[in-house]
């Protein structure tokens, strides 16, 4: 039995408003989702934090309704907000890759309610090989870095071995060649 088009569906609940996030993301948006994922997941080894890639809600205000995001990376650390495929806690850390379908979104709505919620860092992420990480400062978001990959080793600024860590995590450390690495 074929699945109907309806079940592949992602979706998002925006003032209580389901949102389609679709069409899907191409290749390269999963390649970097895949790259964070596993570097961060290999930092949190032993820890009670754990890393989900877009297969986890965030109910990023479940004490007015039921709005939620699905992060495409999203630490988590207080266990007791799991609750069946969602997480209504504050996550220490959120990653949006951003897709032609969801960008103006990712830079909006989805920054405004993770500032809202109290998310200490969010990062947005281009497939065209660009990184803004925002810190959470006295209940604001700030512009802390803010990349573009430049990869010809010819060049004075190329900064594929530019280092980046998790504010919370300081101990996980990635360069952006291995962000966007089998991506440019």
């Amino acid at each position: 039995m074929a699945l109907s088009e309806r079940e592949y569906e992602k979706q998002e609940k925006i003032n209580g408003v389901i949102v389609n996030m679709s069409p899907a993301p191409n290749f390269r948006h999963a390649i970097i989702n895949c790259n964070l994922l596993r570097m961060i997941s290999n930092g949190l080894k032993n820890s009670l934090c754990l890393v989900f890639a877009e297969n986890l809600d965030f109910n990023y205000h479940p004490e007015i309704n039921d709005d939620y995001f699905c992060p495409d990376i999203m630490v988590i650390c207080d266990r007791k907000h799991l609750k069946g495929n969602s997480y209504s806690g504050v996550p220490k850390f959120i990653a949006e890759t951003l897709s032609p379908s969801t960008a103006k979104r990712d830079k909006t709505e989805k920054k405004d309610a993770y500032e809202k919620a109290g998310v200490e860092e969010y990062w947005i992420v281009s497939p065209n090989g660009s990184l803004e990480i925002y810190y959470l400062d006295d209940g604001k978001y700030r512009l802390e870095q803010s990349y573009l990959l430049q990869t010809d080793s010819e060049d004075e600024c190329c900064n594929t071995e530019e280092e980046i860590c998790l504010r919370a995590f300081p101990h996980i450390r990635m360069t952006l060649g291995e962000i966007f690495e089998h991506v440019l």
